[in-house]
């Protein structure tokens, strides 16, 4: 019998000290976002509410990398009241799909860390094929190309080039709306070269492809 009474004591005494305690409870955790190929930044907002009965103060809020930044507008959320966590993901020319973790901690002694995550799916912005050409010593020094065409959602009305190597080089040419050819040649093929070429377009960011003559040894695949 005293066994009995002490442990339905130890319960209310239990659920007495629980109840007192503040809890910061997130709609959603995860938040994946889908945007444009030309957005520069994608946002989430990450919202909550203070469910319990006392005030809960946020100590810190952090991203996993630089590209992402976070922050909360409250420092202190009283019982009752919402706010949310904004992150702030850089796209800066990423494309596919990026992960990003945020850690809010708090003086919540039920759970003084939540764990966030941002998930972005970002199309390509720009589809360049090959990313690299070769000629083999002593081949024919014939034009080769890089196909470029623009992702979806995307005005590409411009394509220019610009080459790293005087000994090569390269002319824009128009498939079609959003689509064009570059053609890339080198004056010759006597001797081991390489070039990167800078490719400009519509879009703030910068592309790249690359061309080399290498010893008819060392290439494994024609072109």
């Amino acid at each position: 019998m005293k066994l009995k009474a002490l442990t339905l004591f130890a319960a209310f005494f239990f659920c007495l000290v629980t109840a007192g305690h503040a809890e910061l409870v997130f709609e959603k955790t995860e938040i994946e976002l889908h945007p444009k190929a030309t957005d520069a930044d994608a946002v989430a907002n990450f919202k909550y509410e203070n469910k319990g009965k006392t005030p809960i103060k946020i100590k810190s809020v952090k991203s996993s990398c630089g590209c992402t930044v976070a922050s909360s507008r409250k420092d202190e959320v009283a019982p009752g009241e919402k706010g949310e966590v904004t992150a702030t993901f850089h796209i800066g020319g990423r494309t596919g799909l990026q992960q990003k973790g945020i850690t809010v901690e708090t003086d919540d002694a039920t759970q003084p860390v939540m764990n966030l995550m941002l998930k972005a799916v970002i199309e390509q912005a720009l589809e360049i094929q090959p990313q690299f050409v070769y000629w083999q010593a002593g081949e024919k020094p014939a034009p080769k190309s890089f196909k470029v065409k623009a992702g979806k959602d995307v005005s590409l009305t411009k394509v220019e080039i610009a080459s790293s190597n005087p000994d090569y080089t390269a002319k824009v040419e128009k498939v079609s709306a959003g689509e064009f050819n570059i053609m890339v040649q080198p004056k010759d093929t006597e001797k081991m070269s390489n070039v990167t070429f800078t490719i400009k377009t519509d879009l703030p960011q910068p592309y790249y492809v690359t061309a080399r003559v290498t010893p008819a040894a060392d290439a494994a695949v024609k072109q």
